[in-house]
């Protein structure tokens, strides 16, 4: 990954808090399932939702704020009950900060991650 895939997460995330998504978990993460990198968040307000509205809300806030489908990396939203994500809170929601920590070469929850980059964990 190179600091720009790093920009553009950030700047994503600046998007959705602009559009009044709290987002809980954010990280890049190369998980084996896929073999490539992905963007996974995590807020209470899509698991409020089913997941094509999810996406919907998603892709509607970054549209507004300028992002296109060619300019949008790959996004995969998880509820915070994912065994992933309740995982990573347990581990690291406490921590003062989380923003550029790696992980990489192990299990979390259900899924193995060879790498990661945290934005946040709440």
């Amino acid at each position: 990954m190179v600091s720009l895939d790093i920009d553009r997460g950030s700047e994503l995330l600046d998007a959705l808090e602009r559009a009044n998504l709290k987002v809980g978990v954010a990280l890049w993460t190369y998980l084996s399932e896929y073999e490539d990198w992905r963007l996974v968040v995590s807020a209470r307000q899509f698991d409020s939702l089913d997941l094509r509205d999810a996406y919907r809300l998603l892709h509607d806030s970054l549209a507004a704020a300028g992002f296109t489908p060619k300019n949008t990396p790959p996004i995969m939203i998880l509820p915070m009950a994912d065994p992933f994500i309740k995982e990573l809170r347990r581990l690291f929601g406490k921590t003062k900060t989380v923003e550029g920590m790696r992980l990489g070469g192990q299990m979390i929850g259900d899924r193995f991650v060879q790498d990661a980059y945290i934005y946040r964990i709440s």
